[in-house]
Order: C-alpha cells, then structure tokens, then sequence
C-alpha cells in the first residue's frame, strides 16, 4: 500500500545546540527530545528515569475528597462493595487492580463483568439488579458509566451508592452520584489521558494518601495498569509513560502467576515491551469476552491458585486461537464480498455485511480491511435474517466516524463511539441504506489525499550518523542503545522513524518468497549494514535496479548470544537522486 512519507518540522537549531550540551548526547538524540517536548535537563530527566514522586496529586480530580469518603464508611460499616467494569483489557485489568487491592481491607467485595452479548457495553440494567439482590451498598463502575445516567438513576432508586472512574468524554450531563472523570469540564486534575485503569489507580492512591497506608501493597499492581495503558491505546505521554515504565519493569520482574502461564500457552519469553502486551498479552485477555466469559479474565489476573490459574489460562489460550482462526476467515469473505463489489472503485468506505458472523471479532476485522484498503470501515452481521444488524466502525486520520454516524442517526437504531472507533445498531430494513448514507456523508468531508495512509519520519540521516567514531556496523551503536531508552513507544511517543536516501542494496533476496533481507549502503558510507523488510516481495525489484529512498527503524538482531544492527525497512521507493555509485 502507497504511504506519503511526512517529516517531523525540526526543532529550534539553537535549542538542540543547547540541550545536546547539556545532556552530553549526540545531536540526533538531543533533535528527537525536543520533538517529544523535552527541553531542559530536568525534563530528560522525567522522561528517562521518571519517578513516581513526580505524579500528581490524586485530590485534585474532582470529587476524589468524596469518593474516598464514600469508600472509607463503605469499608468501616462493612458494607458491601461491588467492582464492576467493562468486559475488555481496560475494564478486566481496572477490575483486577481495585478488587484484589481493596480485598485487603475488606472481605464485604466482588467483582461484576458484564456478558457482552446478553447485556452489551458499560453499565448494565441486569448488572444494576444483581448488586442490589447481592445487597450491595456501594457500587464502583471502572472504565464505563460516564453516560449510564438513566443506569445509575435505577441504582439510586434501589438504595445503591455509585462511583463512577471513567476516562471517557462525559455528555451534557453527570449521573446523580459521586464521578471521578479527568475529562470533566470542571476537573481540575492536569493530566487528562488516563486509562480507566489508571482513574481507578487514582482512586486507591487517594486513599492510601489519606490514611498514610504503604504504598508498595498498590504499586505492586502498576503491571495491571501498564497492561491496560497498552491495550486501551492512550498516549504514552506525562502520567501514563511514567505509570507504564513502572508497570513493564514490575511485569519482567514479579511477573503474576496468571500471566506466566499466558505467556507459558503463548510461548513467549520475558523481557516483555509494551508492543508485546499489545500484540500478546492484551489479545488474549480480550480473547476471553469475545468468545467466552471476561470474567475468566479477571480470575486470571487476581488468583495466586496455581491449578486454578493454569486452567483458566490454558481456556483463555484456546480461546485466542479460536477467536485467531474466526477473524481470519471473517476477513478473507469480507473482502471477498468486497472484490466482488462493482461499484467499489466510485466509493471511499467500506461497508461490509453478512449474517452469521460472530460478533465479538467484527472489530478486529474492520482493523485489518483498513490495512487492505485504507478507507473508513464498517463491519455488520447479525445472527440471524430479521434481526438487527449489529456493527463495528474503525476509521483513519482525518475522518471522525462518530461525526459521520451522527449524521446518519435517521437509519441508525443506535451507536456510541469516538473518533477513530464506534459500535452501531442498524435496522434489517435500512441496513443498503446505511451503506449509500454512510458513504456519502464520509465523502461530504473528504479530502482526496486523506485516503493515502501517512509515515510519520522523524528526520533524514545518513547511515555514518548512526555510528559513533570507532564504532563497527557489527555491533549494537550507542545511538540504538540511547533509543532503546525512549521506550515504552505509542501514542504521542512512537518508536522513531528514520528516512535515508540514494541507498543501494547488496546480496538482496527474499526468503520464503516474501520478506526482503539485503546488506543496504550509501556511496559516502560503503560499510553494508544489515536490513529486512518483511511482507513485500514486490521491492526486490526496486532494490536491485535503481539507488532508493527508504525509511526504517533501528533494530537489535541478536543470533546465537551475539547482538548487531539490523534497519527494519517500513517503506521504500526509487531515488531521485542519481549518484555515481
């Protein structure tokens, strides 16, 4: 697929200048903090080797004075409390850490997950009942309730006190109780890009604050929460980088018995990155509420019964396969119907439906039609004819699908979403009509270059400034080293991109018929270093025929104990440059 490449603006000359001396780094390094907003030592600092001293205080979240109030009388009367959050990683992950946190200080607790296909997202009516017939007193809703005000309104009328941690966009009004949410209007609180998890972490930071309890009986779950900042997707910036750096060092080093014996099924082994909880971890916890009981999730995450662990985990491991396999051929029909599509070519989205798909992977199918033909994406099924059509949207820059759906709420039953992601309900009878409208308010707002998927590069270098004086492209250079240190990457602090130009290959082939391995070189720095570019046997061609422009990560090969450079290749294309060689 196309990409138009896009350089970072370069930072101020004079700025680089003096934080290079100041940190004694390199000017490739000191040209990328500034990028990420790091300016003074102290900043650097933070970013590196933060500590969690520096987050800030719990209490300024609005209604946190109330919330640990609420929590305190709860736990001093012995009332009973119920934990309930939503059934995908950020919810089991927030329900794990408060239940096995407050666990501790009271044996009146239990935990609720909703069942995503009999109650649907956030906080259920049927989930409401259950804590008033278990004669609950409090209720704490983790990762949803922002928007259950006619839910919460049920709660209160069935004697139940709520607390809701939610870190989703509130609407025109707040439920009737106590709401914990950065993003209200009138919260204070500085940073705004908490997890759900990291609101309920919050919630017991507060507390353990204001009763002088040891910290270490709550830090020692920041694993829970680096889980969640990335499966949840939220920047990796401020609080959530440092949570997160704390959270991976604690995962690696007292790793849970339940996400041994994930990783055991999975076959993987520590050091874990946040790129693994995203591409290991976080898929099969979601694995258990797409195909079976999130709940099994959470036992997962808070038993230390090792029989009990390893069943659970070997479930979940069977569920993630089966749920792999299910995606997989859900997406080759969808796009099947899609070659078949006449008009295909006249359209900018991609609406897609057939009846008896399985509804806890029409998301992640949407994902990957997105990878094929970068448009915005709706996948719809229903379980059987007559029945509603129940939908997942994913979108791409440029394109919010929650403006789009708004607009299209006269054959819409129902939706909910933000930006980049939505869920929706369609009418059996308005579901061609959906199609014809959805794309036709998306081509309203449409610009013809939003449909070429961008690579964001952080600067151009030649291969010599990758390497210190001295240093062998046999070896693992400093600058990687130093890179090595920006993790962990996501939003707001992705893993550095580089572009090179008039590159020329040697020993190009491609292995398995598909992933390119070449030494690649410059006419200034003729020392070849290692690269791969996988999944693209088409640039074979370009390599061995023309000088090229690349773009590429730094990576660390490491083969039979011994570690060296290799450029992991994202993009390429012919050069405009012509050199002699």
């Amino acid at each position: 697929m196309q990409k138009k490449w896009l350089v970072k603006d370069a930072p101020d000359e004079a700025l680089v200048r003096k934080l290079k001396k100041e940190l004694n780094v390199s000017e490739i390094v000191a040209y990328m903090l500034i990028q990420r907003g790091i300016t003074a030592f102290d900043d650097a600092k933070n970013f590196f080797r933060g500590t969690l001293d520096k987050l800030h205080d719990p209490f300024l979240m609005q209604d946190m004075h109330k919330a640990v109030e609420r929590l305190e009388k709860a736990i001093s009367n012995e009332e009973k409390i119920l934990v309930y959050g939503d059934y995908d990683v950020d919810g089991t992950t927030s329900v794990a850490l408060v239940y096995s946190y407050l666990a501790n200080h009271t044996e009146y607790i239990e935990y609720y997950i909703p069942d995503r296909y009999e109650e649907g997202y956030g906080l259920s009516e049927k989930g409401v009942k259950y804590a008033s017939d278990s004669r609950c007193k409090l209720l704490i809703t983790l990762d949803c309730g922002i928007k259950a005000n006619d839910k919460v309104d049920l709660a209160n009328k069935l004697g139940l006190d709520v607390i809701i941690c939610d870190h989703h966009t509130p609407g025109e009004n707040l439920p009737e109780c106590i709401v914990l949410d950065p993003k209200r209007e009138d919260c204070q609180y500085p940073y705004k890009e908490l997890s759900g998890c990291g609101v309920g972490y919050k919630l017991l930071s507060a507390f353990v604050a204001k009763n002088n309890f040891d910290t270490d009986m709550l830090n020692a779950n920041l694993d829970l929460l680096a889980i969640s900042i990335g499966a949840d997707i939220v920047p990796i910036t401020g609080e959530n980088r440092l949570l997160c750096q704390h959270g991976l060092e604690r995962l690696n080093k007292n790793t849970r018995i339940g996400i041994e014996k994930m990783l055991n099924y999975a076959k993987k082994e520590k050091p874990l990155t946040l790129t693994n909880v995203v591409f290991i971890i976080a898929p099969r916890i979601n694995a258990a509420g797409r195909m079976g009981d999130a709940k099994n999730a959470v036992k997962l995450l808070v038993s230390e019964d090792e029989g009990e662990v390893r069943t659970i985990a070997k479930a979940i491991h069977e569920d993630n396969e089966e749920r792999r396999n299910i995606d997989q051929t859900i997406t080759q029909e969808a796009l099947s119907l899609l070659e078949k599509d006449s008009s295909f070519d006249e359209k900018c989205t991609n609406v897609i439906y057939k009846t008896g798909w399985h509804k806890g992977v029409i998301g992640i199918v949407a994902s990957r039609i997105i990878e094929t033909h970068y448009r915005p994406t709706v996948i719809l099924t229903q379980t059987k004819e007559g029945e509603n059509w129940t939908g997942s949207v994913r979108s791409i820059k440029g394109v919010n699908v929650y403006d789009i759906l708004e607009n299209c709420t006269d054959v819409i039953e129902q939706f909910g979403g933000h930006y980049y992601a939505a869920g929706l309900t369609v009418a059996p009878k308005n579901i061609e009509q959906f199609a014809t409208r959805f794309n036709e308010e998306v081509e309203k707002i449409l610009q013809p270059e939003t449909l070429i998927p961008e690579q964001i590069l952080e600067r151009e270098i030649t291969f010599d400034a990758i390497f210190n004086k001295g240093e062998s492209v046999h070896e693992v250079p400093r600058l990687k080293r130093i890179l090595k240190q920006f993790e962990p990457h996501g939003p707001g602090n992705m893993k550095p991109v580089f572009l090179a130009k008039n590159v020329y290959a040697r020993d190009a082939k491609l292995l398995k018929g598909e992933h390119l391995k070449m030494k690649v070189y410059q006419p200034h720095h003729k020392l070849p270093i290692d690269a791969i570019m996988f999944s693209n046997p088409s640039a074979f061609k370009v390599v061995t025929e023309s000088p090229f422009d690349m773009v590429f990560t730094l990576e660390e090969n490491t083969f039979r104990g011994r570690s060296t450079l290799q450029l992991n290749v994202k993009d390429l294309r012919p050069s405009l440059i012509l050199t002699d060689n």
